[in-house]
């Protein structure tokens, strides 16, 4: 077994950047991979549930969702399988807090605060060779490419087209690719990466320090991001076998539907307090206790 979680499992991504203890962590990879003019100091969880206007509408469950102290808002997703329409779901996703800022029962003007989506993404959604880039900013600008609108901006992080060595490593922004693309990888603390921030998120990915609950909810996700995984190649040789795509999307729908509810009632038959089930699975206690 490996020393260190896998960053890319829903359980690892939260442990790292997730909780209250590890804030120093998300604030410095943020201020890593955003623009210049951002340079968080503190930052708030939000709840990671975000509901429609009305009950029939569709919810949003991010992976991480915090406020600044000026009241910018981020949004951090971790996107392990291909997904056709994951731009769109960037825009769906980003558009509950720019909803739920409206004013009720005084008067408004319309001011928003801004709003960021930063996807880690484990595949890249750029196909065309000149275009491949490893990170994307995108914002909203007319025809002539003149900004429109500087509140809304996307950062996307295409993994796999980060290559480089620990000797070609530069900036801050380098080192937590570096980071997250071979966590599980090493047997201990790089040289470059010596320096508090790293050291510190070492020590939360380390298997050694977790207790027994946070071990089961580790192996029951590593388990589906391993499952999924097969799943997702199986369907992708399918696919090419009878030159369609619909198999490949098949497989990788089926295998993420079932994702959060078998970690929870895996967990929920081993005795793991619902609340940390919640917490790690985006499942709310109610889903949760109606699991068999």
């Amino acid at each position: 077994m490996s020393r260190y979680i896998n960053p890319y499992t829903d359980f690892g991504f939260k442990k790292l950047f997730g909780e209250e203890a590890n804030k120093d962590l998300l604030i410095d990879f943020l201020n890593a991979v955003l623009p210049e003019k951002h340079r968080i100091k503190t930052l708030t969880f939000r709840n990671l549930e975000q509901l429609g206007i009305t009950i029939a509408d569709r919810r949003a469950v991010y992976d991480i969702y915090c406020t600044a102290e000026n009241g910018e808002h981020f949004i951090v997703e971790m996107q392990k399988e291909e997904q056709h329409y994951f731009k769109d779901r960037a825009i769906f996703y980003s558009a509950f807090p720019i909803c739920h800022q409206g004013k009720k029962g005084k008067k408004w003007n319309y001011e928003l605060t801004a709003i960021y989506f930063v996807g880690i993404l484990d595949f890249e959604y750029d196909e065309e060779e000149e275009r491949r880039k490893l990170q994307r900013n995108v914002q909203l600008k007319d025809q002539d490419g003149d900004l429109f609108y500087d509140k809304l901006e996307f950062v996307f992080l295409q993994m796999p087209l980060f290559t480089k060595t620990e000797s070609e490593l530069e900036t801050q922004k380098d080192k937590w690719c570096y980071f997250l693309k071979h966590l599980p990888d090493f047997d201990q603390i790089p040289a470059i990466l010596r320096e508090p921030v790293f050291e510190q998120a070492f020590a939360t990915a380390e298997l050694v320090r977790m207790d027994g609950d946070e071990l089961l909810l580790y192996e029951a996700s590593l388990k589906v991001y391993r499952d999924n995984y097969s799943a997702w190649e199986t369907a992708e040789i399918k696919a090419e076998a009878r030159g369609e795509a619909r198999g490949k999307a098949e497989g990788i729908a089926e295998g993420k539907t079932e994702e959060k509810f078998e970690i929870a009632r895996n967990m929920k038959k081993d005795g793991v307090d619902l609340n940390l089930i919640a917490k790690y699975t985006g499942l709310t206690p109610e889903e949760i206790k109606r699991l068999n």
